[in-house]
């Protein structure tokens, strides 16, 4: 009797088990039916696993339908800024000479916002395998018109077709990448049929197997339908690409000179800098005086949080001076939104005597709650023991929780006193000083004029440091620390 065994295909290593972006045991991604994604990304993962690289790759995935790559790649990944992925890769290359770098990226992002970072990336001829997935719009953000939107086609930001005099041409990624010296392999394939998905597969390994045969930059763009924004389903979508995104975007290799290579140590040309020359590298013009006074009670993980225009940065920026002033490790990590002024806003600040591994602070010891909002935020997450000043003047709520200590300072209040509202955040900064003599109040005045970026405003900082000092002894809440 014939064998009936059935071959039983299943996901690849590469990828996790289950993607978990919107909960526990998910087992699909976030795309669109009919979308070209899903194809192009298996093909990717199933040629990680063939050429037993996973634990080497590191898939940089920028803004886009891409976006949330990491929860199905378990590979090393990073988000990168919209089009920044080949500069993100050129920083990995660059520290990490065996790794496997991907840079994901769709027409809007490379070619569009992106086309800086990828030309100058190609002509480098870094060491890299990009995947260009090309569906002649800007996917996430509605159909926009992107560089590769073909004549005539109607956009969201073209209404009446695209024209050559207001839009420009369509851009031909491929031919521009093949027209540089630099790249060894550039070849344009498709997903719209299946004898297509099988070729792409062979240009994906081959463009990966460049790479890890250190032979230079290869580009690999791959024309995708988008089924959704085009106003079609899958099939119609399928036929639509061979019908016209082949004819204006012609499939086939532009150009290949890989046997003609010959593979090159990357450490020949790349040689990471010691923690010392890097520091050295780093140093300011003008180096802030060390004059470490008493040692550090205890590793102080602070958070300042409060809305932009309160100088919440600046408050971190002027703990992490003094801590340099004193000669300690210091790190310092902003966090805030688009907007100039209103936006929420945080800095993470690590001050310690020993090194200091990673500048996120996830359970500070000492937050520093400038508004409401940020108290509502972070009240939670505080270590128990730790510290939290208020600025009374604009919150109105009393701390909840009974395992922490809570001073209550109205900043703003004391800092209108002395006709300059912004600097709270020194009131704020001094009382803190204060409270736990991590530095002395000279160490203070001695730093604020090496962070204020305004001058004429420097008499007045310093003043309202001495008028903290007299608030803490005339209230009896704090303890002056000289």
């Amino acid at each position: 009797m014939p064998d009936q065994t059935v071959a039983k295909f299943s996901k690849p290593n590469a990828f996790y088990d289950t993607f978990d972006r919107k909960g526990a045991g998910d087992k699909v991604t976030h795309y669109c039916p009919g979308c070209g994604h899903g194809t192009i990304q298996k093909l990717i993962a199933d040629c990680i696993d063939e050429l037993e690289i996973q634990d080497r790759t590191v898939f940089l995935s920028p803004v886009g339908c891409s976006v949330f790559s990491y929860y199905y790649y378990d590979t090393g990944n990073i988000q990168c800024s919209h089009g920044r992925a080949p500069a993100v890769a050129t920083g990995v290359r660059r520290t990490l000479p065996e790794a496997v770098i991907i840079s994901y990226q769709g027409d809007g992002d490379l070619a569009g916002i992106g086309m800086t970072e990828i030309v100058h990336a190609a002509n480098r001829g870094e060491n890299i395998t990009v995947v260009f997935v090309n569906n002649a719009i800007y996917g996430m953000t509605g159909g926009q018109m992107a560089p590769t939107t073909p004549m005539g086609q109607k956009t969201p930001t073209s209404p009446f077709g695209r024209e050559v005099l207001r839009d420009g041409r369509p851009i031909g990624m491929a031919e521009l990448i093949a027209s540089l010296s630099a790249p060894v392999y550039v070849e344009r394939c498709s997903v719209a049929t299946a004898k297509d998905v099988l070729k792409t597969r062979k240009t994906i390994r081959k463009g990966l197997q460049n790479q890890v045969d250190h032979l230079g930059f290869s580009f690999i763009e791959i024309l995708s339908p988008c089924p959704t924004n085009w106003g079609m389903d899958a099939v119609e979508s399928r036929v639509w690409m061979q019908e016209q995104l082949n004819m204006l975007f012609p499939l086939g290799v532009y150009k290949d000179i890989t046997t003609h290579l010959v593979s090159v140590d990357p450490g020949k040309y790349f040689s990471p800098l010691g923690d010392h020359k890097l520091r050295e590298l780093l140093l300011g013009v003008a180096e802030v005086p060390v004059q470490r006074s008493v040692p550090l009670p205890q590793t102080q993980l602070i958070k300042v949080a409060g809305f932009g225009g309160q100088g919440v940065l600046s408050a971190g920026e002027l703990l992490a001076t003094c801590g340099m002033s004193e000669g300690i490790q210091v790190s310092w990590l902003p966090s805030y939104g688009p907007e100039m002024r209103g936006g929420s806003a945080n800095v993470s600040v690590i001050l310690s005597e020993d090194d200091i591994g990673s500048p996120l602070v996830d359970h500070p010891n000492v937050f520093i709650a400038m508004n409401g909002p940020s108290l509502d935020a972070f009240e939670d997450v505080v270590a128990p023991g730790g510290l939290i000043l208020v600025n009374s003047a604009i919150v109105t709520r009393k701390v909840n929780r009974t395992d922490v200590r809570a001073v209550y300072i109205p900043a703003t209040e004391i800092a209108r006193q002395e006709g300059l509202l912004s600097a709270a955040n020194v009131v704020m900064v001094t009382a803190y000083l204060i409270i736990t003599k991590a530095f002395s109040i000279e160490t203070l005045r001695r730093c604020i004029p090496l962070v204020l970026r305004k001058k004429a405003y420097l008499n007045q900082n310093l003043a309202l440091v001495e008028k903290v000092l007299q608030w803490s002894a005339d209230t009896h809440l704090l303890h002056e620390n000289g």
